[in-house]
């Protein structure tokens, strides 16, 4: 289910503080499947951290709005599915700001947890 972009804590959030991130990113290279109002897709996550991603597209997705996404991270059966808010878009693609962070994704003691990633499949 979509939520409203004007009720998102994340969103409200995201852009009070656009160039802080509390947790770090990682290069990506994972297909996710995504729903906005634009309809259903799937692209390429190129980083992500717990609490965002950046898909790599070349479709235009709103600003703003709220998204369903659906991929693996640490087994291709194991598929993560987080809600957010398109929080900000280049020519290149969209960043999101999730509603809640994926706890597996949270760094401890400065190492990255080992996700799944294109070289492993």
């Amino acid at each position: 289910m979509l939520k409203d972009p004007s009720t998102s804590t994340s969103y409200m959030n995201q852009a009070s503080n656009q160039n802080q991130r509390r947790f770090p990113r990682r290069t990506a290279y994972i297909i996710a499947k995504y729903t906005v109002k634009e309809g259903t897709f799937r692209d390429i996550i190129k980083n992500i951290s717990a609490t965002g991603i950046f898909v790599r597209t070349s479709r235009t997705v709103a600003q703003g709005q709220p998204i369903d996404l659906e991929f693996p991270v640490f087994a291709f059966d194991n598929q993560i599915r987080v809600q957010g808010v398109v929080s900000r878009k280049s020519q290149k693609g969209f960043s999101v700001v999730f509603d809640q962070p994926i706890e597996g994704l949270v760094c401890k003691e400065g190492h990255f947890p080992e996700i799944v990633h294109e070289g492993n499949r």
